[in-house]
């Protein structure tokens, strides 16, 4: 009997060792088949039914308060938000600031006191940091809507009108993947993020359940940086986890304008064969940053597509039409391999076919 006992455990031992490397293999597997997923043109899908834009515009005014103008990300978007709303003919301005919640409120007071029609919060202008000016903008007559601040599974926050959201989730599992398949399921990654931005929480959960799907055995360590300190301690903060580490092997910022200063502290520190880095955003001067090698990956949105789909969704909401919850913003891994359709320097605009612009055209009615 004893002797059946400890065949059978070597046998279990046996198979569970054979087993494991397999196992191994089939998460390296999952992890490229999702990268392969989201590495070619994406295809546009119209968010709602077509309206017209310039006719129900006439008269509207927008006010967008972006979480901080300082990030190139956020800024080209309500840059390119201004342009097309000089395209439609209606009123659209930005509140300049720093990050600091206190900008955010006083913007929120300006649109109230100047006739604005809505209040755009734009990628982390987080609205449960003033819900009272809400309430009291809403009270006014204003729309409130939050913009690229939460993933789609999370519910709109503080009582705001709108909150058109994306796949912050998937852009987490990407980065992931995208470490787990190119390092055969071996990552020691150094995770950079801001909590106070909502978008953080999305992109957290996405990246701990690829790890956890696809390579449970896989290390990380995430590390908080509040968006307002990113110039004074990011830099510092790799620097000191490099040396304290010498088998780290990926970078992952969260938000790609974090690798302004995560680049230089890879560099000081001679890791820069050693020491990859991936992100998320596509903002341009990140794409171009893959072009010289500094950045391995970077997981993009289109800037352009993404302006045209907030100002769709606000002006659904300022014509009378049910809110967008799910902006349709596709996303595209960019690499040394693919980096060339974007252009050089890098366009926010290209890289992801031109679909979406006849798509937003027809949409609003703009050709008849």
């Amino acid at each position: 009997m004893r002797r059946t006992l400890k065949t059978t455990a070597m046998m279990s031992a046996v198979l569970l060792a054979t087993a494991m490397p397999a196992l191994a293999q089939d998460g390296v597997a999952n992890a490229q088949a999702n990268i392969d997923t989201y590495s070619g043109i994406p295809d546009f899908v119209a968010p709602g039914e077509p309206f017209d834009a310039k006719t129900c515009m006439a008269g509207q005014s927008i006010l967008t308060i972006p979480a901080s103008s300082a990030i190139p990300f956020i800024k080209t978007i309500a840059d390119l938000k201004s342009k097309l709303a000089e395209t439609l003919g209606f009123k659209h301005e930005q509140w300049e600031n720093q990050g600091n919640p206190t900008q955010w409120i006083q913007g929120m007071e300006y649109a109230g006191n100047n006739g604005f029609g809505l209040i755009s919060l734009l990628a982390g202008a987080d609205p449960r940091f003033f819900e009272p000016q809400v309430k009291a903008a809403q009270g006014k007559g204003l729309k409130v809507v939050s913009s690229h601040l939460t993933g789609l599974e999370l519910a709109a926050p503080a009582g705001v009108d709108g909150n058109t959201a994306i796949d912050y989730k998937q852009a987490g599992k990407l980065m992931a993947d995208w470490t787990i398949a190119q390092t055969g399921g071996k990552v020691n990654a150094l995770i950079l993020v801001s909590n106070e931005a909502l978008s953080t929480d999305s992109l957290t959960d996405g990246l701990t359940e690829a790890f956890a799907e696809n390579c449970p055995d896989c290390k990380f360590d995430i590390v908080n940086v509040p968006i307002v300190d990113w110039a004074t301690k990011i830099q510092p903060t790799v620097q000191g986890r490099l040396q304290a580490d010498a088998g780290i092997n990926y970078v992952i910022p969260i938000y790609d304008s974090m690798s302004t200063f995560v680049t230089p502290a890879i560099a000081i520190a001679g890791k820069r064969d050693s020491v990859k880095v991936v992100t998320f955003n596509g903002t341009p001067f990140v794409l171009d940053l893959i072009r010289e090698g500094t950045v391995e990956m970077d997981i993009g949105e289109n800037l352009d597509w993404i302006a045209h789909a907030m100002l769709d969704a606000e002006m659904r909401l300022l014509c009378g039409f049910a809110p967008i919850t799910d902006s349709k913003v596709p996303l595209r891994v960019f690499t040394s391999e693919n980096i060339a359709e974007v252009g050089e320097p890098a366009d926010p605009a290209m890289g992801y076919g031109d679909a979406y612009v006849q798509g937003y055209r027809t949409l609003w009615m703009l050709d008849e």
